[in-house]
């Protein structure tokens, strides 16, 4: 039997694309031949082996083929694969790492430019670092000039931090130094005014990115402008704008309608949400689960939840198939009205119906049944809770143990204590609320009466 071809480097690469678990091509990689040979990779099998290690998490993987490139002498590499490093620390919201990154490119024999420049502030940005950007920017100058890209995400981090100020200063920067203000810019800061109730500012940008800078509006820019006034209940206006669009050969996609359809709950106009569902299957635009998570929505503030249920059935029947969100929706509301065991059947229902109770959901349904006094259920439920991890607010939690001192369910109260202490959530207050409220009832003379109940109580539950 003929031995093995070897694997050439185009082979490898080709082989590096067809495997999809990263811990066997990480195998491959490192062993691509039996031979001792020194094998001689190429920077495109370097590049796929550091983007499926980086989207896999693997980071201490990837860091190990990182230093590997640092040792390549036949070719240095090219800046974009640590710009991808740069984004995949960025995303696993390590800001740290991706700083290291940055600073680390010229000892891989690589200049920095302004594409790692806008990386790593892309990457500062999706983890919220916005106190590091002074430092980033201090000595931008030495290698990079800024470009369009670089401005679009200063305006975006300012919009987010709540610093319009500054964002309008970044812009006007772009203007001195003759960088074009693309869509984005545009887009970023009408956005950010608009979520602001500065609508008036937010208007006259707009009619400057035709007019002066002959830039023409696109459906995010309409869609943030429609979201604005529709919060301050201007209907009407919004209406205007969904014709403009339409006008423009703009299309209008389900986030315009649900907006529409959220706002017509909101003002009592449900009568015309109906047209506006009729308008975008003729438009060819399918209502997804944004837009009925709006109708379950208003109907649920109407406490129409016969209504809210019907939704329900036809996202099923129609293929769309309900998020946490629109359950979250339907448990919060009929927990409000008192309702709690609906709600508590819907809550018990999702996981047969395809989906998972989260951490709101947990909280809705435990704050509902303390609320209805139904602290056996509630006790169950905070149990399932710290299981997975899920504490319950401040709020909530003390309020049940109110409940439990109120009703004098001493030995529940002890076991509930007993859970948030093995959970590690129970605080000071919930010790002095339980003290004070029991001391009361019971008629003890002080706390040290109480806290041997509740030792009492801990070794029985221990000896059990």
């Amino acid at each position: 039997m003929n031995p093995p071809k070897p694997i050439s480097p185009f082979r490898l690469c080709s082989l590096l694309r067809l495997q999809n678990d990263p811990k066997l091509a990480l195998q491959l990689f490192q062993n691509p031949n039996p031979d001792p040979k020194p094998f001689r990779y190429t920077h495109l099998s370097y590049d796929l082996i550091i983007t499926k290690l980086g989207r896999a998490k693997m980071f201490h993987e990837m860091e190990q083929i990182l230093s590997q490139l640092r040792q390549e002498t036949r070719f240095s590499p090219k800046e974009i694969i640590l710009c991808n490093v740069i984004s995949f620390y960025g995303r696993a919201r390590l800001p740290d790492r991706a700083i290291q990154t940055f600073e680390s490119i010229p000892e891989f024999r690589c200049q920095r430019s302004v594409k790692s420049l806008n990386s790593l502030l892309n990457a500062l940005l999706n983890c919220k670092e916005f106190d590091k950007f002074d430092e980033i920017l201090a000595g931008i100058d030495k290698f990079a000039s800024p470009d369009v890209c670089t401005y679009n995400i200063l305006i975006k981090a300012f919009c987010e931090n709540g610093s319009l100020g500054d964002a309008r200063n970044v812009f006007d920067e772009m203007l001195r130094k003759r960088v074009c203000p693309s869509v984005v810019t545009f887009t970023t800061l009408i956005s950010g005014l608009c979520a602001n109730s500065r609508l008036d500012e937010a208007f006259r940008l707009k009619e400057d990115m035709v007019r002066v800078f002959n830039v023409k509006p696109n459906a995010f820019v309409y869609a943030s402008l429609m979201k604005g006034l529709c919060g301050v209940n201007e209907l009407s206006l919004a209406f205007e704008l969904k014709e403009e669009m339409v006008k423009n050969n703009i299309r209008l996609d389900s986030g315009i309608y649900s907006t529409l359809i959220a706002s017509l709950f909101k003002v009592g106009r449900k009568d015309e949400v109906f047209v506006i569902l009729k308008e975008m299957t003729e438009n060819g635009c399918k209502p997804d689960t944004v837009t009925y998570n709006a109708m379950i929505s208003g109907f649920c503030n109407e406490k129409n939840f016969e209504a809210a249920y019907g939704v329900l059935e036809e996202m099923v029947e129609k293929s769309c198939k309900p998020d946490v969100i629109s359950y979250n929706v339907i448990i919060n509301a009929l927990c409000k009205e008192g309702k709690w065991r609906e709600a508590n059947d819907l809550f018990e229902d999702m996981p047969r119906r395809g989906c998972s109770p989260d951490l709101r959901a947990y909280r809705f349904i435990f704050d509902g049944l303390c609320e209805g006094m139904q602290f056996n259920e509630a006790a169950f439920v905070l149990d399932e809770m710290l299981f997975k991890g899920y504490p319950p607010t401040s709020a909530g939690k003390a309020k049940f143990v109110e409940g439990l001192c109120r009703e004098g369910s001493l030995e529940l109260l002890c076991k509930v204590l007993n859970s948030l202490v093995k959970g590690n959530i129970v605080d000071g207050d919930t010790w002095s609320l339980a003290v004070s409220k029991v001391c009361k009832k019971e008629e003890l003379s002080n706390g040290s009466e109480l806290v041997d109940i509740l030792l009492k109580d801990f070794e029985t539950m221990a000896i059990r």
